[in-house]
């Protein structure tokens, strides 16, 4: 007996960081899509994780089998084998450690498994701020603001046709560490600035301005919060010198790099 889920990635167009503070923030499903499948077996005594991919990297191993052991504490106990494959670059600002969480909850505790699936990615990704669950779990652009409910946006997106994401590697930090960061310095003036800022581009974006402007306005704000390492904040300047504008997506990082960035290039 086999089940299958998916979950796609997410492209936050405007609110990183600040959608933890209360602002409003903007986010889309990526074209990526993370895939599992979970073929129930009665010879084994636990789930063997089929994950190629990740072979080599222990922490996703972990990670995913926190994701099964807390499914287990919902359910009743099942045994066999749970093959995942992801395109959505891992642990790269696109949401796949919340795409992880959702697919292999549909898998194991069904496809209506909402409430419990928002309950494990609290537990696994700690101090999250709700804005991935969200437009992963519905797999369409939402407008994200802490206290209210998630509101599909007609946000007109064809900019994105003349977008593309760049890798910049791996940030030396994780997502929850970065979180903490900046909230350690939330209280100052330049950080609640920069906060304040990016929950405006949000509003911008909605109020239909030019998104290569509010690229480059939300990109300095992700520069002051401290949260773009130095040769992203090069490749950025040099998209910008030919017209274009970029961001981070997700947490970004402090050293080493910046996960994906969007891209936005003035012309197809």
């Amino acid at each position: 007996m086999k089940s299958e889920s998916q979950a796609p990635g997410k492209i936050i167009l405007s609110g990183e960081y600040a959608v933890v503070f209360g602002y409003p923030g903007i986010a889309v499903p990526s074209p990526q899509y993370l895939r599992v499948t979970f073929e129930k077996l009665t010879n084994r005594e636990d789930i063997l994780i089929d994950w190629p991919q990740i072979s080599e990297d222990a922490l996703w191993q972990t990670y995913a089998q926190r994701i099964i052991s807390l499914c287990e504490q919902k359910s009743e106990k099942s045994t066999g084998i749970l093959s995942i494959h992801s395109d959505i670059p891992l642990g790269k600002g696109m949401g796949s450690s919340t795409a992880l969480v959702i697919a292999i909850c549909r898998c194991l505790l069904g496809q209506e498994c909402e409430i419990d699936a928002r309950a494990i990615e609290d537990s696994v990704n700690p101090g999250n701020s709700g804005i991935d669950f969200a437009v992963i779990w519905k797999d369409k652009p939402l407008r994200f603001q802490k206290g209210i409910a998630p509101d599909p946006t007609q946000l007109r997106t064809d900019f994105l046709k003349c977008g593309s994401l760049i890798d910049t590697g791996k940030a030396n930090e994780s997502t929850p560490d970065l979180v903490a960061w900046v909230n350690e310095r939330s209280k100052e003036s330049q950080i609640e600035e920069a906060l304040r800022e990016i929950g405006e581009c949000t509003n911008r974006l909605l109020a239909g301005e030019d998104p290569l402007a509010v690229f480059r306005d939300h990109h300095r704000c992700q520069v002051a919060l401290g949260v773009v390492p130095s040769e992203v904040q090069t490749l950025i300047a040099g998209i910008e010198a030919r017209g274009g504008a970029a961001k981070v997506l997700g947490a970004g990082g402090r050293t080493g790099g910046g996960g994906m960035v969007l891209a936005l290039e003035p012309s197809e």
